[in-house]
């Protein structure tokens, strides 16, 4: 059911316009759908259904009052979202800190010991003695 739930809100704020839609409407607070859709350059009845697509998703309420339809922001869905996101946070969060643990290492095994450094240079040139 989360899954779901998760599934709908993206595909619903996946679209640019949908989410234009829902930032007038945390900006400006609940609209006419008439309001809406003056914002628009479309027909008040593709408006509609990104509305009507935002309404499916939980991400709106729509309140009648006679003939006209308010539309208003609902943003407790994107907690869903939150979660999810959330949740890839803490899973890239410990990939990201095996890496580092795995670097350490790695660069740990590769430090130069008394042997790997290479030809002495505190020799005198003359002395050609085999280190």
């Amino acid at each position: 059911m989360e899954d779901e739930i998760l599934s709908r809100i993206l595909k619903a704020a996946g679209d640019t316009t949908r989410r234009r839609i829902l930032t007038l409407l945390v900006q400006e607070g609940p609209l006419r759908v008439t309001g809406l859709a003056a914002h628009f350059d479309m027909s008040l009845n593709s408006v509609s259904k990104h509305i009507k697509v935002l309404e499916e998703a939980g991400l709106v309420t729509r309140r009648t009052l006679g003939r006209e339809h308010f539309i208003a922001a609902e943003l407790d869905p994107l907690k869903h979202t939150q979660r999810w996101f959330g949740q890839l946070k803490s899973i890239w969060e410990l990939r990201l800190s095996a890496l580092d643990q795995l670097l350490a290492s790695e660069e740990k095994d590769h430090e130069p010991t008394r042997n790997d450094q290479g030809p002495r240079t505190d020799r005198k040139p003359h002395d050609r003695r085999p280190a």
